[in-house]
């Protein structure tokens, strides 16, 4: 694990105050100040912030549903002030780490989990992630066809935080659309997709000069937010456990298994390379 995202999931601190404390000085390994931003933490590193030495949180699993509400920023800190969940959240909750995000504007299903290696997996995984939105115009041939093959855009900056360092974006196909409600100068629709890209969908409509009036999460990988209250969580139930470990039993089992074909792919092509040098150096018969 990168050294400031240890930090940030073991500590109060987010990772831009743990990048300042890397900067510092006050971050060592084994006591050696450790100023590397991009050090990758291992199992056995003694890792020391302002002389304390850190202790990695229980590898035990509790996750929590979020219904974000609008003006709130999934994040640690804002250098601006604004309000972020940690503030809205339950003291007991401040810890958690988020599944991916929702911007500003965005509203929704929000998972939290205090298990680093699962909200990753979750985040980084082609799982359904289900959203009603509403743009201010209505549906074209071009955004239906794009939803349906998907799309290749090299300036996706259209939708985008203005700050932010992403130009182009792909976009897969989109996993199911349904127009709800369609007028004059709005279509409603309900979209699911597998990706959790960086502001994917408002991005998406204004590459066709549609903006994206309202976006709500209302799913994540079969986990439904349905009439959870804003600003409410929820714990999962034992079934939405159950999903999650067999989730992370798989995902471990089909790393194992592409370690396996690595190898003996490399095995192989080493051992075909042998017999071609064998080949090479055994003496042609005379005619």
């Amino acid at each position: 694990m990168r050294l400031n995202k240890y930090i940030s999931h073991n500590t109060k601190y987010s990772r831009r105050e743990a990048d300042r404390l890397i900067e510092a000085g006050e971050v060592t390994l084994n006591k050696t100040p450790l100023q590397d931003f991009a050090y990758e933490v291992q199992e056995e590193d003694r890792i020391f912030v302002k002389g304390t030495l850190l202790r990695e949180k229980s590898n035990e699993l509790t996750i929590i549903v979020y219904n974000k509400p609008k003006g709130v920023l999934v994040t640690k800190k804002d250098d601006r002030g604004r309000a972020t969940i940690y503030h809205k959240l339950p003291g007991k909750f401040r810890h958690f780490v988020p599944v991916g995000r929702l911007d500003y504007a965005s509203e929704g299903l929000l998972l939290l989990t205090d298990n680093i290696e699962v909200a990753t997996a979750l985040m980084e995984s082609r799982l359904d992630r289900t959203y009603n939105l509403k743009i201010d115009k209505p549906i074209t041939k071009e955004m239906t066809e794009a939803m349906q093959e998907g799309l290749v855009l090299d300036d996706a900056r259209a939708g985008a935080h203005e700050k932010s360092k992403i130009y182009s974006m792909e976009f897969a196909p989109f996993a199911q659309y349904e127009i709800r409600a369609e007028g004059k100068n709005f279509t409603k629709l309900r979209v699911t997709i597998t990706e959790g890209k960086n502001r994917e969908l408002r991005r998406f409509f204004a590459h066709f000069d549609a903006k994206v009036l309202d976006l709500k999460r209302v799913a994540f990988g079969g986990i439904e937010l349905n009439n959870l209250p804003t600003n409410k969580t929820r714990f999962f139930s034992r079934k939405e456990y159950d999903d999650v470990h067999q989730f992370m039993k798989r995902k471990k089992a089909n790393a194992l298994a592409e370690v396996k074909n690595r190898a003996n792919a490399q095995k192989q092509e080493e051992e075909n390379k042998k017999q071609k040098e064998f080949k090479a150096k055994r003496p042609h018969k005379k005619d």
